[in-house]
């Protein structure tokens, strides 16, 4: 079994920082690309951002120079620095990766059960 757990979410000003993490657990050979998803009330998942095992990222037009993604590979741990936050930035966001559990088996998708942000004065 694997499970990834968030934590960090929480109530911040307009302006503001957070700065959620995940933490990967169970029985893990290799984690390849890591990510952030959200989704707002009535609206559809999105990608937010996501990192590959050697550091490359990709990031939502909507939060570029705003957000930063990093990961420690030796914590199996991925974090989304989130900074000058706006209210279109509530969601609960979710943390998304895809593991292996031994060698040579295929890469399986893996969700956490998200954590809520909420930006509002």
């Amino acid at each position: 079994q694997v499970q990834l757990v968030e934590s960090g979410g929480g109530l911040v000003q307009p302006g503001g920082s957070l700065r959620p993490s995940c933490a990967a657990s169970g029985s893990i050979f290799s984690i390849n690309v890591m990510g952030w998803y959200r989704q707002a009330p009535g609206k559809e998942r999105e990608l937010v951002a996501t990192i590959t095992s050697g550091g490359s990222t990709n990031y939502a037009d909507s939060v570029k120079g705003r957000f930063t993604i990093s990961r420690d590979n030796a914590k199996n741990a991925v974090y989304l620095q989130m900074n000058s936050l706006k209210p279109e930035d509530t969601a609960v966001y979710y943390c998304n990766a895809h593991i292996a559990t031994m060698p040579g088996y295929r890469y399986l998708e893996v969700w956490g059960q998200g954590t809520l942000v909420t930006v509002s004065s």
